[in-house]
């Protein structure tokens, strides 16, 4: 059996499968942080992808950016 690591808890269901995982983020914050933008670039992957000069465009005509980038 696996040595269970400190600040690491796994939730469990009634059949005792691990369905959760509790981590310390003031142990792990900043791998948790690695790990969930690992997680949504995972997510995101398939979405339709917007070229740079476009977002940069969009976000001068919106007043949200000024000057050269």
């Amino acid at each position: 059996m696996q040595k269970p690591m400190e600040g690491i808890n796994y939730v469990t269901d009634d059949k005792n499968q691990k369905v959760a995982v509790q981590i310390d983020l003031r142990k792990y914050g900043e791998l948790w942080e690695d790990f969930y933008d690992s997680l949504i670039a995972e997510l995101r992957k398939d979405e339709e992808k917007i070229p740079l000069d476009d977002v940069i465009r969009d976000l001068k005509v919106k007043g949200k950016l000024t000057g050269d980038v």
